[in-house]
């Protein structure tokens, strides 16, 4: 399993490096560096510290992204989000390249803080929330239940809440004001997202029709 996570995180680091640099047109973007060697590093990290709390998690986790119990408007929902995010790794790479840098240092040290308490707060889901598989599934084999403690006693959606900090943090990080007006986007395709996993849980498992009931925000306590 560790190896399989280590290949899939270099994998996904070089891929995502290839498609920054290449629409850079340049290897010097030194923020760019950061954030991949970061994810090289913090990625086999938060692996390994979540093969050691719960194996059967990160078994999951390391599962393709497209599954055969998956609802298919999540399938179209995964292959949207995969364009979506491609897209916006090149249009920052394309930024890079015709605007160059023109972003205050300072915004691009919060866009490594954000970077840095995604990574942080992803982790406290993972610790609260056995059941945080990256598609939408009901997990009877595995004895799935409602979980409603930890920040899913604030909020429904939590790992959603921390992508939010993932979708602002980076074009931050990478000096790059198109990426970070692309930001919106995320959030509307989570929204949608949103939609279909409680379409599948208040229909399959029991006891959450009653928690959406008593917690009323999906991603930030007191907007929404």
């Amino acid at each position: 399993m560790i190896v399989r996570l280590l290949l899939q995180n270099t994998i996904f680091t070089v891929a995502m490096g290839a498609l920054l640099f290449a629409s850079a047109g340049t290897l010097h973007w030194p923020s760019a560096w950061v954030f991949l060697v970061s994810s090289a590093l913090l990625g086999p990290l938060c692996g390994w510290w979540l093969y050691r709390l719960d194996p059967a998690l990160l078994a999951e986790r390391l599962r393709p992204v497209i599954q055969k119990d998956q609802p298919p408007a999540d399938k179209a929902f995964v292959a949207a989000l995969m364009a979506a995010m491609l897209a916006w790794l090149v249009v920052m790479g394309l930024d890079r390249r015709w605007l160059g840098p023109d972003m205050p240092v300072a915004l691009l040290v919060l866009g490594f803080v954000l970077f840095l308490l995604c990574m942080l707060f992803t982790m406290s889901v993972f610790r609260e929330n056995s059941f945080a598989t990256p598609v939408v599934k009901l997990q009877a084999e595995r004895a799935q239940r409602v979980i409603s403690t930890g920040p899913y006693a604030h909020v429904r959606h939590p790992m959603y809440s921390a992508m939010i900090l993932f979708f602002a943090g980076l074009p931050l990080l990478l000096g790059s004001w198109w990426g970070l007006a692309m930001a919106p986007l995320f959030l509307a395709l989570f929204a949608v997202r949103i939609g279909i996993e409680e379409r599948t849980l208040r229909e399959g498992l029991p006891g959450y029709a009653d928690y959406a009931a008593r917690v009323r925000y999906r991603l930030v306590p007191g907007v929404w």
